[in-house]
């Protein structure tokens, strides 16, 4: 697998509860952040070490050999230090490229983020 875009942020909950988010994304109700677009499904968790560590299988049929790794480290002030990295068996073309990493950012780094109260 190719590492195909990866990206680091700080969230402000700490790593157990963005865990528990990326496990199971419909726990809070009044809060959803996995909102998916038409060409997306949702993901399957394929791997978990709890607090750390989440895998995702694709969340897009046209790329079903995609995976999504979460690394979730504490950032030393109470939130978690959370970078996703996308995985792909070979790059697509630029532009689908750039569609999958702004999708991954948009619902991790903004809607998750969000949840969370930032």
């Amino acid at each position: 697998m190719i590492d195909a875009g990866s990206r680091r942020r700080n969230q402000p909950a700490p790593p157990h509860v963005v865990f528990e988010a990326l496990t199971e994304p419909d726990r809070d109700l009044s809060r959803p952040w996995l909102v998916l677009i038409d060409d997306e499904q949702r993901p399957r968790t394929l791997r978990a070490e709890r607090p750390g560590l989440v895998v995702w299988s694709s969340i897009w049929p046209r790329q079903p050999d995609a995976v999504v790794r979460f690394d979730l480290p504490s950032d030393g002030a109470g939130g978690t230090a959370l970078r996703w990295t996308l995985l792909l068996p070979e790059l697509p073309e630029p532009s689908l490229l750039g569609h999958l990493r702004k999708r991954l950012n948009q619902l991790i780094n903004a809607n998750l983020r969000y949840t969370f109260g930032q």
